[in-house]
């Protein structure tokens, strides 16, 4: 990655302009590098109550994956690149990794460009240094010691999130070595923040910290204000509270290297990082939208440890929603009136995983919510599908996945396997259905609720979300997917 930098013309000390936050973790580093960034806005000059000239001028935030459009990964003052701005940088990229090919005498070499995300770094790097970025949160892509984002030699503060299983076959199969690599992001004399991990996780990162010459200090416990519920969070579920309150540490301590004067959040937040915690928006992770009877309830939840998660947000807004408060005279009336009046709402699964074990993670989420919801079918209505988003036109461009065998795609293979092993899972409890496309699920889900409803789109849940409750998980380009098709058609 080094020579990478020097071909588009940078050291990696340049990079310490950008007074970089490194986020690791498997769980939760994007939510909590949200967070920060919502935080650190409040302290613009354009927001801040009282500026403080000089501290904080452009704030940038760099992502993976993206939902929608590849704009999102590159984000200034919390929102994605305009098309001219990415297409810009992009190209600018681009024509110095040609330069330097051609003054090598190598200009046709198919290694003069780097491989995507390596790309998109470097892309992002070269943005915020040209946009006079003067803090950018960079959450790691995979691991954190090979990482691509580990070109930052002084960051201001490093943090770790939730370790757990993931990427196996780059970042080892146990706990131990997953902290290791993990642990690459901590650099001397920058202090580490980390929450509660697996005893032999936080053994790897002590060790790993007094090799590297950095503190590593420990968020034991949720911040009050957050966990008393004073604090509304922007983001969605209970585990966002230990991702809040680990955001709060890093956002602090980045302030204080920056020289903001008597910070002290330990008790009680300021006004800046309240709103900044309650202002965060994070798509696709527990994330709600509503559609008349629909309640769309999204999360790309991939791994066992995230579906469990994805899981358990899941069942809170169904059990919430057996607690709603009780309904006025005249929507009882309008209820009983529907022809689905004494039905039990149905409750449907969308899901897709084109290339993990899809299995485990199906699994995983039936046990949880059975146990949950005290119901050995949770779900009524199970839809598959590929991640290909429009039935005419295909993959949205963005979209596009070149990890999947076109042959795949077109039989639907994954998609039936997983049928079939929902089948064994479930028995009989459920309606299965495997569609084409995102777009046809879509449809599909749609009219499971126009049956229910007796195609009354107004005979919803006026207390809360959709009374049908959809689940769409598996997947972050499923998620991402199924808001494309939601927005195409607002």
């Amino acid at each position: 990655m080094v020579e990478w930098c020097r071909k588009i013309g940078y050291e990696p000390p340049d990079f310490n302009r950008l007074n970089a936050i490194h986020i690791a973790g498997t769980k939760g580093k994007g939510s909590t590098s949200a967070f920060i960034s919502s935080i650190l806005a409040q302290y613009l000059p354009s927001r801040a109550e009282v500026p403080q000239p000089g501290k904080l001028h452009k704030i940038g935030l760099y992502t993976s994956p993206h939902l929608r459009f590849v704009r999102e990964r590159i984000q200034i003052d919390n929102a994605p690149l305009s098309e001219a701005a990415f297409a810009s940088y992009f190209f600018q990229t681009w024509d110095r990794l040609e330069a330097s090919a051609a003054a090598a005498g190598e200009p046709t070499n198919p290694c003069a460009k780097p491989v995507y995300f390596r790309y998109l770094t470097l892309m992002a790097l070269h943005t915020y240094m040209s946009e006079g970025v003067d803090t950018a949160v960079v959450e790691c892509g995979i691991g954190g010691e090979y990482d691509s984002t580990n070109i930052l030699v002084q960051p201001t503060v490093t943090g770790i999130t939730s370790l757990g299983i993931d990427h196996t076959v780059v970042l080892g199969k146990t706990i131990e070595e997953i902290a290791w690599h993990k642990a690459g992001i901590m650099k001397k004399d920058s202090v580490c923040y980390t929450v509660q991990q697996p005893e032999a996780a936080m053994t790897v990162l002590r060790e790993r910290a007094t090799e590297r010459g950095s503190e590593l200090r420990l968020v034991a416990e949720r911040h009050p204000q957050i966990v008393s519920g004073e604090v509304a969070l922007g983001l969605a579920a209970d585990f966002q509270k230990t991702n809040a309150s680990l955001a709060v540490a890093i956002a602090a301590e980045h302030l204080r290297v920056l020289g903001f004067k008597g910070l002290d959040v330990k008790d009680k937040l300021p006004e800046e990082f309240l709103k900044g915690l309650e202002q965060v928006k994070w798509g696709g992770r527990c994330e709600t939208r509503l559609e008349g009877p629909i309640g769309w309830h999204l999360d790309g939840g991939h791994t066992l440890e995230s579906i469990t998660v994805a899981g358990e947000w899941y069942a809170e807004r169904v059990l919430a929603s057996h607690t709603s408060p009780p309904k006025t005279q005249s929507e009882e009336t309008a209820i009983l009136a529907s022809p689905a009046a004494n039905a039990t709402p149905p409750r449907i699964l969308l899901f897709n995983q084109q290339t993990r074990a899809g299995l485990p993670l199906l699994r995983t989420l039936h046990t949880l919510l059975s146990n949950r919801l005290q119901e050995a079918h949770p779900f009524s209505h199970v839809i598959f599908c590929s991640n290909v988003t429009f039935a005419d036109s295909g993959f949205r461009p963005d979209l596009v996945s070149i990890n999947v065998s076109e042959e795949e795609l077109a039989d639907l293979r994954v998609q039936k396997e997983l049928a079939q092993g929902w089948g064994d899972i479930d028995g009989k409890g459920s309606e299965v259905f495997v569609a084409r496309t995102i777009e046809e699920a879509v449809q599909k889900a749609r009219q499971i609720a126009r049956t229910w409803t007796g195609g009354d789109v107004e005979r919803g849940d006026p207390t809360a979300e959709g009374v049908i409750k959809i689940l769409v998980t598996g997947s972050v380009h499923l998620v991402g997917g199924v808001l494309e098709v939601l927005a195409a058609e607002e």
